[in-house]
């Protein structure tokens, strides 16, 4: 059986994992770290590809490539397809403005919300792609001029594993181009006239993709190989035969968002809610029918197999515990320690983890706060406890969101790397008032792009079905005071004046 690779290129670093076509067994892979910051240019995105793939034995006895990649990152090519500037990732929040902007412009606070979601499915927030477009025509007007198309993060790279054959040749899914603010999961179309609405005028956009749709092939001139010989009929420029047909070669499927890959990933399906706790933390489930919450918590994105992942998101998740690990001067381990061995509730201490501003609920202005400190409860154990129920509780809210849009939610799936800390396995169910249920650790996104891939390189009507050994289900007595408490403490939290 053939072998494929999936790439996660996400926030922090760039993963790639070799897997069996058929049976998803790992057979090599690779990583490389990513910059830190909240604009980045795409080329270190790219150096960290290719160290990545190098690290994972490269990529010669592959059939099919995806790549997955963070959300909403806008990534702008003048007419060269050259970068016309860093790209703006996801938790940049300087486009808070503008979200408020085209709420207002479409007929104000609930009209304009109203709106976005019917169009959408998604109600503009700092995050998404067409606000930070808004940033960039107001805030830089010349470099705004110079953009000729707009991409995501995945759409790029796939694009440059293609050898970057011209802007026409720009590909995506329908489950990253849902969360631009201008691609309707409902119709399976663009609104172009929300994209230049945002703007000011249209650029090109990538085609959209459909689930296990080749995009193009690899060019190995771009790793440092020998280009392919084109199939025969194979159109000029793009990598892909007629009627989309790959030529012989390293087909590159799709690809997708990190969210969706990772509901690929772990099997996730109609009665799933997945919690992923990584540098953001999210809550989705897989849905039949499209989402369109005009409260904005909700998300209505669209999923990589046809289906739709309504999702909430929140910026603070698995850096809470970094930061609360730095305050203590202890390491993450520790940290668990610390948190296990004081009580449910922390003895009435309660952390708000809006460190880096919030998105849900949308707070861009708002900081972290501590509530409830007293001699009792200033110990490191009782901050560390507050740490990780105040990030799952930020979480909590998100899944109360979700079920109130009809999700399903018959289990709970825990992933993501705060999903290795014990504490938050064990304190989860105690917050979610419901069984976790935790695969082994992974790299689930770069596992996802890795079945699509398979997908694309197997067809059929699916994506191959890939064991799934070594789950474990952790439950613990419900404790409502700990939301209660930190609703309360929430509520009370105060942002910052902007400036």
């Amino acid at each position: 059986m053939p072998l494929v690779a999936g790439v996660d290129s996400s926030t922090q670093s760039c993963k790639v994992v070799i897997r069996d076509a058929a049976t998803g067994a790992l057979v090599r892979q690779g990583r490389a770290p990513h910059p830190d910051g909240t604009e980045v240019d795409p080329r270190a995105w790219w150096d960290a590809l290719r160290t990545a793939v190098d690290a994972a034995g490269g990529l010669a006895d592959v059939a099919a490539v995806s790549v997955a990649g963070q959300q909403h990152g806008m990534v702008c090519l003048d007419e060269a397809g050259e970068v016309v500037r860093p790209a703006l990732l996801w938790n940049d929040t300087r486009s808070a403005d503008a979200a408020r902007d085209l709420i207002d412009e479409a007929g104000g606070p609930v009209a304009g919300r109203r709106f976005w979601a019917e169009a959408v499915g998604s109600v503009p927030v700092a995050s998404f792609t067409g606000t930070k477009l808004r940033w960039l025509a107001r805030h830089e007007p010349e470099r705004a001029a110079r953009v000729a198309a707009v991409c995501l993060p995945h759409d790029w790279l796939t694009w440059r594993l293609a050898g970057a054959p011209g802007l026409a040749a720009l590909r995506t899914d329908r489950g990253d181009a849902s969360g631009t603010g201008y691609w309707s999961p409902r119709t399976g179309e663009y609104r172009l006239d929300l994209l230049e609405q945002a703007f000011g005028r249209v650029v090109a956009v990538p085609t959209v993709l459909g689930p296990a749709e080749a995009a193009c092939v690899l060019d190995p001139a771009t790793l440092g190989g020998p280009a392919p010989a084109a199939g025969p009929g194979a159109v000029p420029g793009s990598g892909v035969g007629p009627s989309g047909a790959a030529p012989a070669g390293i087909v590159l499927g799709p690809g997708t968002g990190d969210n969706a890959a990772a509901a690929l990933g772990v099997g996730a399906g109609p009665g799933d809610v997945v919690v992923s706790i990584g540098t953001s933390g999210t809550v989705f489930s897989v849905a039949d029918v499209p989402a369109a919450d005009p409260g904005g918590a909700v998300a209505g994105f669209a999923d990589a197999t046809g289906r739709y992942l309504p999702l909430v998101c929140t910026l603070n998740a698995a850096r809470v515990l970094d930061a609360a690990a730095a305050l203590l001067r202890v390491g993450l381990d520790e940290l668990t320690e610390l948190a296990l061995s004081a009580p449910p509730g922390a003895d009435g201490l309660v952390m708000v983890p809006y460190l880096e501003g919030e998105r849900t609920p949308d707070r861009p202005l708002s900081t972290g706060a501590l509530h409830g400190l007293t001699l009792r409860t200033a110990t490191p154990a009782h901050l560390a406890r507050a740490a990780v129920e105040g990030m799952l509780c930020a979480l909590a809210d998100g899944l109360d969101a979700l079920t109130a849009q009809g999700a399903d939610a018959r289990r709970v799936i825990l992933v993501g790397g705060g999903a290795r800390s014990a504490a938050v396995r064990r304190i989860a169910p105690q917050v979610f008032g419901r069984p976790v249920v935790v695969p082994p650790p992974g790299e689930y996104v770069a596992d996802g792009a890795a079945r699509q891939a398979a997908w694309v390189a197997l067809g059929g009507a699916a994506p191959p079905r890939w064991a799934d050994a070594g789950t474990r289900e952790y439950d613990a007595e419900p404790v409502p005071a700990v939301r209660e408490r930190y609703a309360q403490a929430r509520d009370r939290t105060v942002d910052r004046t902007p400036g």
